[in-house]
């Protein structure tokens, strides 16, 4: 029997505390169908320079890889498998949140939790987003599970 290839997605969440800022992020491991490609990847997006500045306005931006030590103490809210069409639409939100003329940072209009939406609609996800949840990470993420009864109860 062929071995299955797929790729999931995780989306994560971290929470307040320490130097910790609350953050959203994603991880995707698997492999692509179509070419075999091995993925082992993690996207989040964040102000370049963490300064007053985000709190007055729009600031540099940029996705960033994600390291095994944020992820190990970040939580896992839910994760899905994709297809390989919905794993190229994740590619091109990525890309395309890299490619934003600067400043694209806001942390009322786009910060992570815009970010991990986005990146959760690619993927055929109902999202709302509710302004009392866009700077909460983990209660965006845990509304969203909500709003999709087909990822279950989490992780």
């Amino acid at each position: 029997m062929p071995a299955q290839a797929a790729v999931e997605i995780a989306f994560y969440s971290r929470e307040l505390g320490g130097n910790n800022f609350p953050h959203a992020f994603i991880v995707l491991r698997g492999t692509v169908d179509a070419t075999g490609e091995r993925v082992e990847a993690s996207y989040g997006f964040t102000a370049k320079t963490i300064t007053p500045a985000i709190l007055f306005g729009s600031v540099v931006g940029e996705v960033i890889v994600e390291g095994p030590h944020q992820i190990a103490r970040s939580d896992r809210q839910f994760a899905l498998t994709l297809s390989d069409a919905q794993y190229r639409r994740v590619m091109a939100v990525v890309q395309e949140w890299r490619d934003r003329r600067q400043p694209s940072y806001n942390m009322n209009r786009r910060n992570c939790v815009h970010f991990v939406g986005a990146l959760a609609e690619a993927v055929g996800l109902r999202v709302d987003y509710a302004d009392r949840l866009m700077k909460r990470p983990r209660s965006f993420l845990i509304h969203v599970r909500g709003l999709n009864p087909q990822l279950g109860s989490g992780g």
